[in-house]
């Protein structure tokens, strides 16, 4: 069996299991993103990460491989070790413009990429983006202690995010929360044949701002608080899907495609506060992320927290800690990628 190190220096099993014991990046280009997985193995506390140099000959055979197809798998327990700032797991990927040139820090503006409309464009990795994704959900977390709470059975297979940034709050131009502009979702009820995909803008406002919300934008389905079954209009488990999110100059523009189903797009300016069904959001940031600076990111990250708290976040969903347990039990999420492409902004007619 091959090894290839992790960020931690110890040995990692490059053998995924499948016959041709590749690892993700023979095919897919990463030489734009490291990983985050759901694991501690030099039990220094932390969530391990993979930073772009090692991702290259690296693969889990848990958590991060290729299948027998040469898709890209990414799998997640609900109970496992989570970044500092969230109650969910993930295995998960993180844009990385600077590439392996690490002298430049992962919250550097050349790492990441700004809206035209920033004042300081210019000084950034990139001004927009485009991420392009094909995918299916293999499967999502069966059980949930608050079946009720919309992220119960769903995960999120892409997003961007606003970096954390506290020299930007402290200026006190309302930026540098942390937040997201757009989550893709899917979510499938376990009592249902077919899962729902949709979207979340969250409101660029602080954590303790009570508007500070996600508002919820469908594709195919239902949203997430719907219980009803979406029966023929909705996607099922192994069943591909496309997204592609085009950040061009300041506009957010989404494309959805799948097979047999209809086209749906999207488009939100990000640097004001109209929302993407073209109405002012009296209640968000009058500039929206126009400050901000972001990243994309791609994976499974598993929306079934194990935390019993009353917040909305708060699923309460069973796990053990042990992947084997847990993956019997159904008590995981599974997200596999057949295409995973990073390129520049493209105009938009």
């Amino acid at each position: 069996m091959l090894a290839a190190c992790s960020s931690n220096g110890s040995s990692q099993p490059k053998n995924t299991g499948n016959s041709a014991n590749l690892v993700p990046a023979d095919k897919f280009d990463l030489s734009q993103w490291k990983i985050t997985l759901p694991m501690d193995q030099d039990g220094n506390g932390k969530i391990d990460e993979i930073d772009v140099e090692e991702i290259q000959t690296y693969a889990h055979p848990d958590y991060f491989y290729l299948d027998e197809q040469g898709g890209m798998v990414f799998t997640s327990p609900n109970k496992a070790i989570t970044t500092a700032t969230s109650s969910n797991t993930r295995s998960e990927l993180r844009q990385m413009i600077r590439g392996t040139n690490t002298k430049i820090k992962t919250k550097n503006s050349r790492n990441n990429f700004a809206l035209a409309a920033h004042p300081l464009s210019e000084r950034f990795g990139a001004v927009g983006g485009k991420m392009e994704a094909t995918l299916k959900v293999d499967h999502v977390a069966v059980r949930a202690g608050h079946a009720d709470k919309p992220p119960a059975y769903s995960v999120v297979v892409g997003q961007i995010h606003a970096g954390k940034d506290k020299a930007l709050i402290e200026k006190d131009f309302g930026f540098g929360w942390g937040n997201e502009p757009i989550k893709i979702y899917y979510k499938k009820w376990p009592n249902h044949e077919t899962g729902s995909v949709f979207w979340n803008y969250e409101r660029n406002l602080p954590k303790d701002d009570p508007n500070r919300t996600d508002i919820t934008y469908p594709v195919w389905g239902n949203t997430w608080e719907n219980s009803d079954a979406p029966g023929s209009a909705g996607i099922a488990l192994g069943e591909e899907f496309s997204y592609e999110i085009n950040v061009y100059q300041s506009t957010m523009h989404l494309t959805f495609t799948a097979p047999g189903k209809p086209t749906v797009e999207y488009s939100i300016d990000l640097s004001n506060n109209v929302d993407a069904n073209g109405k002012v959001d009296k209640y968000d940031h009058p500039l929206g992320y126009l400050a901000d600076w972001h990243y994309f990111k791609a994976g499974a990250y598993n929306q079934c927290s194990t935390k019993d708290s009353p917040g909305g976040w708060y699923t309460a969903c069973p796990g053990t800690g042990d992947w084997k347990t847990d993956k019997a039990n159904g008590d995981y999420t599974q997200v596999t990628f057949s295409k995973l492409v990073l390129s520049e902004a493209t105009p938009v007619n």
